[in-house]
């Protein structure tokens, strides 16, 4: 596919002929996409997103981040045809305008992940097509003539100096904006101000460009939402809506329906692996189900898969359960009115679906009501009853400011990494996306342990 783009004049332009490789996504492409592309073109650009929302909330340095990106987009963005590539980046962008344009939360992430990939794509680029990229902002501000720079060089290398930049030489080229267009260089600053205007060098644009960037797909965003609402959901309600409604808890990690490793709970050490290798959200759900001996469906749909997924069989299971519930409704009423469900949930009922445990992002995304107990802690929790239940995990000190923190910042799954760093030792570089990869991961490193104090 072609975007054809209107050409313009600009103070930024340049007599080259570069082409910008970076698309502004304008208007939606006209194209037929295949359904199966909808999806994993939109996958693919999500585990580059939620990537670099992940090193952001874990403090990457600067450096680290442009790395981390150009990394991510390499091993997600890329199309076996080279021809493809700029397809696959407008597509994937504007299928998940769509999906995240519904909701406030989620508008605010993807703006702010959509500009981050935006400023590292553009300072990964060449100076030409840097160049060329301006130029299709078409920005109304004006190159400092050189008789005008001569008369600011001196206060320009200062302030270059100040910020341990380089000193301006002949080729440098020098633009001036109303001070107002880059607030956050004023506020830092990284900019010389005068009469009203801030004066920077090219290599200073980018916080320009971020803030056009993020101004216009925020105006987008808001349309697209408009649109959605009056018109597509309904228009596509069997065949895109389900995708588009799925695809913002998508979980983009490995398959946890089966257990493959410590692949087999039983119930005699259960309450001893709880201790030490559940998550706090399932933790949370065991010590209630051991506490009131029920848990609404929510809970029982949360906790069930998980422990199927770490390996406790089906005979055990339907035990397990009917042992805690009968104390409460009575052994006839579990039989009858639960048991099922269980067996639902290991595909010996109904239509026989293997269900798959709950990711961190489903777990999140959840809204439990009065009397629940599912959902995640890190966001449901009261701060207080946070500090208390990370006690209980034997976390304690600057690592609960730390986790507060984080919940804070609605960084939930850098939360519960925290925790599970706190509480095992141990890094955890990944981070935590799914509370079976939590147990595995601390099963591996206990056992790892256990083993280096065998003689």
């Amino acid at each position: 596919m072609e975007i054809i783009r209107p050409q313009r004049k600009s103070s930024f332009a340049s007599a080259s002929a570069a082409v910008p490789t970076i698309p502004l996504y304008r208007s939606a492409p006209d194209l037929e996409v295949q359904l199966e592309e909808f999806e994993l073109y939109a996958i693919q650009r999500l585990r580059v997103l939620k990537g670099i929302s992940d090193g952001l909330s874990r403090g990457k340095k600067p450096d680290e981040m442009e790395k981390l990106v150009k990394d991510l987009w390499k091993a997600n963005m890329m199309h076996p045809e080279a021809s493809e590539v700029v397809n696959k980046d407008v597509i994937s962008h504007f299928v998940l305008r769509l999906v995240y344009c519904r909701e406030e939360e989620l508008s605010k992430w993807f703006l702010s992940m959509e500009t981050a990939l935006f400023c590292y794509r553009f300072q990964n680029e060449a100076p030409e097509p840097q160049r060329a990229l301006l130029d299709e902002f078409d920005l109304p501000y004006k190159a400092v003539s050189t008789a005008e720079y001569e008369g600011v060089k001196d206060k320009l290398n200062q302030v270059a100096r100040s910020i341990g930049g380089q000193t301006s030489t002949s080729d440098t080229k020098f633009y001036k904006v109303p001070f107002e267009e880059v607030p956050d260089l004023v506020a830092k600053r990284k900019v010389f101000v005068q009469k009203g205007n801030a004066y920077f060098s090219m290599n200073q644009v980018i916080s320009l460009l971020m803030s056009q960037y993020r101004s216009n797909l925020s105006k987008a965003l808001a349309l697209t939402k408009r649109k959605w609402i009056s018109m597509i959901r309904e228009q596509e309600k069997d065949r895109l809506t389900p995708i588009v409604e799925a695809l913002s808890t998508s979980y983009l990690g490995p398959d946890y329906s089966q257990p493959k490793e410590y692949a087999e709970l039983s119930i005699k050490d259960i309450d001893q692996v709880a201790k030490r290798s559940f998550p706090l959200c399932m933790r949370h759900l065991f010590d209630k189900l051991r506490e009131d001996h029920h848990l609404k469906h929510g809970g029982r749909m949360q906790l069930g898969l998980f422990l199927k997924g770490v390996g406790l069989k089906l005979d055990d299971a339907l035990a397990f359960w009917k042992a805690e519930f009968s104390r409460k409704v009575g052994a006839d009423r579990f039989d009858k009115e639960y048991a099922y469900g269980i067996r639902h949930n290991y595909g010996k009922e109904g239509k026989r679906t293997d269900y798959t445990p709950y990711s961190c992002q489903k777990i999140i995304s959840s809204t439990p009501g009065v009397g629940d107990h599912h959902g995640c802690p890190y966001r449901h929790f009261s701060e207080e009853n946070l500090r208390e239940a990370l006690a209980k995990m034997g976390v304690g000190g600057r690592a609960v400011e730390e986790i507060i923190d984080k919940k804070r910042n609605r960084h939930f799954q850098l939360a519960c990494t925290l925790t599970f760093e706190a509480v095992h030792g141990a890094s955890c570089d990944a981070g935590i996306n799914h509370p079976n990869q939590y147990y595995i991961d601390s099963k591996r490193i206990l056992e790892s342990k256990n083993n280096s104090k065998s003689p």
